[in-house]
């Protein structure tokens, strides 16, 4: 979010006697003072597709609509942002039960940095097991990436739930001060967290403070295997969803298509922006919800995040 400041000069019309409590105050003295009113843009990233699948582009202002908490707001900012910045944290589950697909992961990794990389973006490389260790840090240069990938070494446990915490913390703080940089997390696992550290509402809430989408790519090679973990498959579902991102399977090979939906999905996002108006007072959590009104309520999907915490501490103009 961004934030702007609004000036308001208030005319005290009482006593003055009663507003400053000055007995012996000129009777038709006017006094002025200046309130200072901080109000946060809310960035809302909003992907739509049609019924089929299929990105819906050429959308304006006027095709949306969106509320807090049930209220109307006016969309005071909008823009297609196949063109901005992106920063990125690629976290790579390295762990025991997806070691044998860590070949497969790693050449598609690379294809998708090469792909995605601009001038103007950043990423940076994870790989998670009994703990999180940062392999890259952030950068706009593919080869950098494809070093770190090549250096993986992996472990038993799996800490998915600590490498979304601390990832999302990491690009939080990493966007800081910029304006409309979207804030990025893909997760390649296959869902099952071991490390019991940081649980699973931990680790939602933390991405939703930070403003950052989740794109879970979900590694199941054998669909049916008895020791799938649907549990983690939900978790991983779920955090995409609540946050605006999206959820691929990367089945029989599919890694390379799987990473290839995510760059698309990337370079076709609208930006919403408003100014919260006539919010309840006391409520924490402000719920988000964007409608195309002159379409039917089948005819698109429309994914955005859920909402926002009003204590969060985002970026500022």
């Amino acid at each position: 979010m961004r934030s702007r400041f609004f000036f308001v000069t208030l005319l005290a019309v009482a006593g003055p006697a009663l507003l400053w409590g000055q007995s012996n105050a000129p009777e038709q003295q006017d006094d002025t003072f200046t309130l200072h009113v901080n109000v946060k843009l809310v960035s809302v990233f909003t992907n739509v597709t049609d019924a089929n699948g299929a990105i819906v582009g050429g959308l304006t202002k006027e095709d949306f609509a969106i509320t807090e908490d049930g209220r109307p707001q006016k969309i005071s900012v909008f823009e297609r942002q196949s063109e901005l910045p992106l920063n990125l944290v690629l976290a790579i589950d390295t762990s025991g039960s997806v070691h044998k697909d860590m070949p497969l992961e790693q050449e598609a990794a690379h294809k998708f940095a090469h792909a995605l990389l601009r001038q103007q973006d950043q990423m940076s490389l994870l790989e998670f097991s009994n703990d999180v260790r940062q392999v890259v840090g952030f950068t706009n240069q593919p080869a950098k990436i494809d070093r770190g990938l090549s250096t993986l070494r992996g472990g038993q446990a799996t800490a998915l739930y600590d490498a979304i915490f601390l990832a999302s913390d990491t690009l939080a703080k990493l966007s800081q001060g910029s304006k409309s940089t979207r804030k990025i997390l893909v997760l390649v696992s296959d869902g099952g967290d071991t490390a019991d550290t940081v649980t699973y509402a931990d680790a939602l809430e933390h991405a939703l403070r930070g403003e950052v989408m989740v794109y879970s790519i979900i590694d199941v090679p054998i669909a049916a295997s008895a020791g799938r973990d649907t549990g983690g498959e939900h978790a991983m579902i779920t955090l995409a969803e609540q946050t605006g991102g999206k959820y691929f399977y990367a089945e029989s090979g599919g890694l390379d298509a799987a990473f290839a939906k995510v760059s698309e999905d990337l370079r076709t996002q609208y930006l919403l922006g408003y100014y919260p108006a006539h919010q309840e007072p006391g409520v924490n959590f402000h719920r988000i919800h964007v409608t195309v009104p002159r379409a039917a309520a089948e005819a698109f999907d429309i994914r955005y995040r859920t909402g926002y915490y009003a204590d969060s501490h985002p970026s500022s103009d």
